[in-house]
């Protein structure tokens, strides 16, 4: 498998760079396109069709490839993958029940090889301001499909205006849904990991009232105050101006204590100043164990190449395209350091890489079962067998 990564700052651009990669032999089938909601999807679509090649896509909150991130732009992954090992699968999920939905989407999936694995991505915030709730979606994926399955994937961003993302494809577009790029894994293999850098600080909490995505209290005290002192914004209660996104760049995640014993992050969205509560991504049901925490050290983009170098060791491969699905929260606090893991990690695979910032993360984390991340770096190394 044949693998380039391409971008440009329109579809013109696009357009004028694909006609010259084609016109240098290459042959793609499969693009991979990661771009701001302010370009023309319709259009992009379109210049695909025109040249056969089948579209799987996703908007963005900033979007990279090999020595070059972007904001406001368009990213590509192209592939001259046979169309006999690859199917795409899309749902929209309006007037839809996303668990169900999501469990068709896993069995159809499953029934397309013998061997599939999956890129797997979902909308990230509808139109309407609806989040999209990743933690049911993964629960209905892995309840509907084997569990040695690999996936890996994220959410689309619409540039942190919180005005509506979108997936699309060569068939059509939605701002709440859910797709699949579903391959033969006995013709590619996909080798990834999902690892944050986030560390526990302190004891842990634990979540005593909450109601949906709502949390009221921690340990039984106001969970608004509480949080507010561990971001040292104690004099900013009551203010109803103090928006933690636009004056904290991100609301610092929690790290969440699952059933099976395994932690992830999740990550509060905001202040509900009418409840008085801290209105989070997914649902926080009462008696869950987190800790707040501390961000990553200056050694992250080190942990994260070492330990891509260690499973590309141990498992004997090298790869052909590297796909990255990185939190769009990710940058506001590491800075230069998210450029750093991620040219990292192309340097690791050695081979053409493209990703996007997310609104949420999907994979394995090191030692663990699949599941829905944030704040967190998600790569995938795809080789042809």
């Amino acid at each position: 498998m044949k693998a380039k990564s391409i971008h440009g700052k329109s579809v013109a651009d696009i357009r004028e760079t694909l006609n010259q990669t084609i016109d240098g032999g290459f042959k793609p089938t499969l693009a991979i396109i990661f771009m701001s909601i302010k370009h023309d999807r319709n259009a992009i679509c379109k210049l695909m069709d025109s040249k056969n090649i089948d579209v799987f896509g996703a908007t963005s909150c900033g979007e990279f490839i090999n020595d070059l991130q972007t904001e406001g732009e368009i990213v590509m992954m192209l592939l001259d993958l046979s169309k006999e090992h690859y199917k795409i699968l899309f749902e929209n999920l309006r007037g839809r029940n996303l668990g169900e939905t999501a469990s068709n989407l896993a069995s159809t999936a499953s029934n397309q090889f013998s061997n599939p694995s999956l890129i797997l991505c979902s909308t990230g915030m509808t139109v309407e301001g609806e989040y999209f709730d990743g933690e049911t979606f993964v629960k209905s994926i892995n309840e509907s499909i084997d569990p040695d399955r690999v996936y890996f994937g994220g959410m689309a961003g619409d540039d942190w205006t919180f005005s509506g993302s979108y997936l699309f494809t060569n068939h059509g577009e939605t701002d709440f849904g859910m797709a699949a790029l579903v391959l033969d894994a006995d013709k590619v293999s996909l080798t990834g990991m999902a690892i944050s850098g986030w560390k526990p600080m302190g004891i842990s909490r634990r979540v005593t009232k909450s109601k949906g995505n709502l949390l009221y209290t921690i340990d039984g005290k106001p969970a608004v105050e509480m949080y507010y002192r561990y971001l040292g914004q104690a004099q900013k209660l009551g203010d109803e101006s103090f928006d933690m996104f636009k004056d904290l760049s991100i609301p610092y995640p929690f790290i969440v204590k699952k059933s099976s014993g395994e932690t992830t992050l999740r990550s509060p969205l905001g202040i509900n100043n009418t409840e008085h509560a801290i209105e989070m991504g997914t649902e926080m049901p009462e008696g869950t164990e987190f800790w707040f925490t501390v961000p990553p050290d200056f050694d992250i983009s080190e942990e994260i190449t070492e330990r891509a170098r260690e499973l590309k060791d141990k498992n004997g491969t090298d790869a052909d395209a590297l796909l990255i699905f990185s939190c769009a929260g990710r940058p506001p606090v590491l800075g230069p350091l998210v450029t750093v893991e991620n040219e990292g990690l192309a340097e690791v695979w050695n081979a053409p890489m493209a990703g996007f910032f997310t609104y949420g993360e999907y994979g394995r984390a090191p030692g663990g079962k699949q599941e829905y991340h944030s704040c967190t770096c998600c790569w995938v190394a795809l080789k042809e067998n």
